[in-house]
């Protein structure tokens, strides 16, 4: 019996039962006396067969539970009871092990009669450091877990406070300290849930003597295999402010935390083992994100029902806790972290073969709280952090399909982050000189617009993003528009409430009627009425980039004409074209004091350009003059020729006086 034969028989795509003989081989080699690579194998061999019961069972997961309890349940509770010190540590090794792989079967195992007790008998009966070291591990594998942290009783939790203080063994010190960490911060979790009345009456929280031990372990690094808990235990205490603003204060500890994090092709870590090299990654990044974390940012009706919910608990953040949660004490935390180092660290963690989805999904979240304050992206930007966003966006959409990916909170915000640098940059600064990385960054920004999951914030910087690569080429603005169901997104979103998105939206169609052939011809060639509607009703605006954006769109593609010809139709029909155009040129010319008092040379040249392609395309001699006389009654001649009358720019003098030129002479 070899573990690579089991594993290839775990791995068929048809999952076969573990005959009793495998399966106490499996169950044995978990022991802390195996080698680490063949408990490294035993733990594929687990994965392989649990995710083929789950596998065989997608329709019943409560059915492929209670199978694999069934399977894992008597020789596991038989080993843990046993009063041999090595079948029990087998049975305690094993069932942790379970805990990592499918927790729901390895929690119904721990709450078996007996199970519980026995577990914590052994570090009684057989006090021996490696059995102490087990019951550690499984008992913060148990605590992590709701369901089980109700059944822990106080001599669980004395023993692992006295366990954390022994200064004999640090690897079980860490361990216990660990576990302690995972049942308090579980407790605060539940309380957010659970009526005051019903909550287990508890110590306070020894946050800060916890963080002293945690950090003092990765610090000084006596004991290597040590360090993997105590980054775990970490990753749960730096959800708390105060713990927050402690550790990106300590700049020992930033750059020992940071020195294990592989770089490049050298493994910086002090864990050789591949998959002990991930987990401790991922904790180290879930440390630095947690650090980093802006207070998410709520709408009016959310802050109210949190507001509500916590009159609701009877209680109250702390002043500290509520200012060190503020921007200003995340953006200063966030600046310590750049100055130790933390970019190169999301750099080198994005490395091809290096990262996991959850590894991915940190460095996203992370890179977009980094480039929240805009002082941070251009160091961003120097360290190589666009090219690692663009890495970990790319592997994360392949593992899409193409049309429609549904993406995560943790992708988008990496797609988000990559936005903002978009954003405040020019693509050249961002995405190198090569237009291939540009075509590259459409299909993202376009999946962040139209997933239905993106905030209106995502979608607002997702256009400002592809409005900047749109003014890069008219190859780009071609490709955008080509981007699956894009168009009909933007175009959406011009009618957005929200001005900001209104704008941008609008700016984006502006670029695109410009630089691609294909939105010419939506809005031009072969446009409809209904389109130039739309950009001539966001013309008359009160946000006047917005009017600049829709009024450019319309001087652009009045060039057509037959968008001429639709406009003129729409003038016939709604009589409302003229007149918001000669507002564009001179809104006091028909008493509207209050907008633009001064005229806004762009929106001048703008109507203008308008206003003598429309009228100069008029060929029918029976359309004219009611036009010509709607253009007089809207004060088009006059604000023309105030306009000629002040010192304006041949691009504004040259067609205005032909314009003026052509309504005299009809």
């Amino acid at each position: 019996m070899s573990l690579d034969g089991l594993l290839k028989k775990t791995s068929d795509s048809k999952p076969q039962s573990l005959l009793p003989d495998e399966l106490t081989y499996i169950l044995d080699t978990f022991l802390p006396s195996n080698p680490s690579t063949d408990r490294t194998k035993a733990y594929l061999v687990l994965t392989a067969f649990c995710q083929g019961v789950r596998a065989s069972n997608k329709q019943l997961p409560n059915h492929a539970t209670e199978s694999l309890t069934r399977i894992f349940g008597p020789p596991t509770v038989s080993r843990i009871t046993d009063l041999d010190e090595s079948r029990s540590l087998s049975g305690i090794s094993f069932l942790t092990a379970l805990f990592q792989v499918d927790w729901e079967p390895a929690a119904a195992i721990f709450q078996q009669d007996g199970v519980y007790d026995a577990v914590l008998d052994n570090v009684d009966v057989s006090p021996s450091p490696s059995m102490s070291l087990n019951v550690a591990h499984l008992l913060g594998q148990a605590v992590g877990h709701k369901p089980l942290r109700s059944i822990m009783t106080s001599q669980a939790t004395e023993w692992l406070k006295i366990s954390s203080r022994q200064a004999t063994d640090t690897s079980l010190r860490t361990a216990a300290a660990v576990a302690s960490v995972k049942y308090f911060m579980g407790l605060a979790r539940d309380s957010e849930t659970t009526p005051a009345e019903s909550q287990p009456q508890v110590s306070p929280t020894p946050h800060g003597e916890l963080t002293a031990l945690l950090k003092s372990i990765i610090v000084d690094q006596g004991n290597p295999a040590s360090v993997p808990d105590a980054v775990e235990g970490l990753a749960y205490l730096s959800t708390d402010p105060n713990v927050k603003e402690e550790l990106s204060s300590d700049s020992t500890f930033l750059s020992r935390l940071f020195a294990l994090v592989p770089r490049k092709k050298k493994a910086a870590s002090v864990i050789e083992a591949e998959e002990q090299r991930s987990t401790l990654l991922y904790g180290v990044l879930s440390i630095v994100t947690q650090i980093c974390s802006y207070r998410p940012r709520l709408t009016e009706e959310q802050a109210q029902i949190e507001k509500l919910r916590g009159m609701a608990k009877g209680k109250k953040a702390s002043t500290r806790e509520a200012v060190l949660t503020d921007d200003e004490h995340v953006k200063r935390r966030v600046h310590r972290m750049v100055a130790a180092g933390v970019i190169d660290v999301l750099v080198s963690a994005s490395a091809p073969g290096v990262d996991t989805p959850g590894v991915r999904a940190s460095i996203g979240s992370t890179m977009l709280y980094v480039v929240e304050d805009k002082e941070n992206r251009g160091k961003v930007l120097q360290g190589g952090g666009a090219k690692a966003l663009t890495q970990i966006i790319k592997r994360a959409l392949s593992d899409h399909p193409k049309s429609n990916p549904s993406l995560d909170p943790g992708q988008l915000a990496a797609i988000q982050a990559l936005a903002k640098l978009a954003i405040t940059a020019s693509p050249v600064q961002v995405f190198g000189p090569n237009e291939g990385a540009m075509y590259d960054a459409i299909r993202p920004f376009s999946v962040l617009l139209q997933q239905t999951s993106s905030s209106l914030l995502q979608r607002f910087e997702a256009l400002m993003a592809l409005t900047n690569l749109a003014s890069q080429s008219a190859e780009l603005s071609s490709r955008i528009s080509a981007a699956d169901g894009l168009m009909n997104r933007v175009e959406f979103l011009m009618l957005e409430e929200h001005p900001l998105v209104r704008r941008a939206a609008t700016e984006l169609v502006c670029n695109l009627i410009a630089g691609s052939d294909s939105v010419f011809e939506r809005y031009g060639a072969l446009g409809s009425s209904s389109k130039l509607q739309i950009l001539v009703a966001l013309s008359d605006v009160e946000d006047l980039p917005t009017r600049l954006a829709a009024s450019g769109a319309l001087a652009t593609v009045t060039i057509s004409e037959i968008a001429c010809q639709h406009l003129v139709q729409l003038q016939l029909e709604k009589n409302r074209v003229l007149p918001i155009l000669t507002q564009l040129i001179d809104a006091t010319v028909v008493g509207d004091d209050d907008k633009d008092a001064k005229p806004h040379p762009g929106l001048i040249h703008r109507g203008v350009i308008c206003v003598r392609n429309l009228l100069l395309s008029i060929k029918d001699s029976a359309t004219k003059p009611e036009i010509i006389a709607q253009a007089d009654a809207a004060g088009l001649t006059k604000a023309l020729q105030k306009t000629l009358e002040g010192s304006v720019d041949a691009a504004i003098a040259n067609p205005a006086t032909e314009t003026l030129a052509f309504l005299r002479n009809q």
